[in-house]
């Protein structure tokens, strides 16, 4: 099966990266750029078959590896 995973810095932590690309946006004249947050996209291909064991196997590689969870949230898909 295929997994994504969403990884996104949580709400009030700092973005620099972000921020960094809002201002460089405004710099190139794209006017009424808000908050801009940088967040990255993780693709595996996992051996289970059964859509709940994947997904549970998927987070629990999140918890341990793909994500900071003191500051970062994940989301997973399943396919």
């Amino acid at each position: 099966m295929k997994a994504r995973v969403h990884v996104t810095l949580k709400t009030g932590v700092l973005d620099p990266q972000g921020e960094a690309v809002r201002h460089s946006l405004g710099a190139l004249g794209f006017e009424g750029v808000g908050e801009v947050r940088i967040g990255k996209v993780i693709e595996l291909e996992v051996a289970e078959t059964d859509r709940a064991a994947a997904e549970a196997r998927v987070r629990e590689m999140c918890e341990k590896l793909l994500a900071n969870t003191v500051i970062e949230n994940y989301a997973v898909e399943i396919a």
